[in-house]
């Protein structure tokens, strides 16, 4: 009987220990806490004062190992938008508010001014999550980058070529709002709330609409506090004390490299980043947002770090690679 009960207490801290989170609060662990945490801390804060993101933070599990700057200030998270989002289709997905096969067409989705073509319309909702849907309409709320390097109109059909294209997310966002309701409400109720997030409410999220097109971005202002309990979230594969908020298939498929990207290192499921670098053995997946704006989570080593920059105040931003190869050099340097 002794041997069945500590086998049980073995179990127990097993399974506590997988899917740790935070409580009302974050915890911070003290830099003497653990051997390597002293040397994380000072990595963080020699690149705050670098870089100048407005916030950084180091979590693993449900404590933080290092942080600079105002870990509840909101900011727009650019395209930080597009996984949370992700997380709301995995939810009505599997409550058969969405299916992922049914067409624009079927959807009844066209845009203005220039109306969709027929084979444009044959593109899926799947095909719009991985980023293949072929439609290469303008589009609100898009980079430069993203203007210069759109197709032409008709150049794919539908789920043959990758393109990191505004388009397909926006119109997620509307065919997310047809299907269930608002977006930030949404996710302030299925998964804001549940997580304990301490600054988020839907008040912190708005539709951007342009000339472009019929479909609005939507747009979300966040702290680095509260996404990190969203990596959390993502980290533990859907679970938060002891619920599936997200369904464990979905966090796995849509964190999966479904597509290769014009970087060999990088892939892309649905609406979230793969980065797998050979040189270190770093595997992980993240949110990728304009200027800086990240959320990556490294599961073997049960590792998030979150960083967010305010464009209006530092303007040239935080080159996303380098924050993963500082999230390459932790990651080395955790047991």
């Amino acid at each position: 009987m002794r041997r069945v009960s500590a086998v049980l207490t073995v179990l127990l801290v097993l399974v506590s220990s997988t899917h740790a989170e935070p409580g009302l609060h974050w915890r911070e662990a003290g830099p003497g806490d653990k051997t390597w945490s002293a040397d994380i801390l000072r990595e963080v804060q020699d690149f705050a004062r670098e870089q100048k993101p407005t916030s950084i933070m180091v979590v693993r599990d449900d404590e933080i190992i290092a942080s600079a700057g105002d870990l509840g200030a909101k900011v727009n998270i650019r395209s930080e938008r597009k996984s949370l989002i992700s997380a709301l289709y995995g939810i009505a997905v599997e409550e058969g508010r969405i299916n992922l096969d049914s067409t624009l067409a079927e959807r009844a989705i066209d845009d203005r001014p220039d109306a969709l073509s027929p084979a444009e319309k044959t593109a899926t909702v799947r095909q719009l999550l991985m980023a293949r849907s072929g439609v290469y309409h303008l589009a609100a709320y898009e980079t430069p980058q993203m203007k210069q390097l759109r197709p032409a109109r008709g150049s794919h059909p539908p789920g043959s070529f990758w393109y990191y294209n505004n388009w397909d997310f926006n119109a997620l966002g509307t065919i997310y709002r047809q299907s269930v309701g608002n977006v930030f409400e949404s996710f302030q109720t299925r998964i804001a709330r549940p997580l304990g997030m301490e600054d988020f409410s839907a008040r912190d999220g708005h539709y951007q609409q342009e000339a472009s097109s019929s479909h609005p971005a939507y747009v979300f202002h966040m702290s680095a506090r509260d996404l990190a309990r969203f990596g959390v979230l993502f980290l533990n594969g859907g679970r938060w004390n002891g619920a599936q908020l997200v369904p464990a298939h979905w966090v796995t498929e849509s964190t999966t490299r479904l597509s290769d990207t014009e970087q060999t290192e990088r892939g892309y499921g649905y609406l979230w980043w793969t980065y797998t670098k050979e040189s270190s053995g770093l595997t992980a997946f993240f949110a990728n947002g304009y200027g800086g704006q990240l959320v990556v989570v490294v599961p073997a080593k049960r590792l998030v770090l979150v960083e967010l920059v305010d464009l209006a105040v530092n303007r040239q931003g935080v080159r996303t690679q380098r924050v993963l190869d500082l999230v390459s050099k932790i990651s080395a340097s955790l047991p």
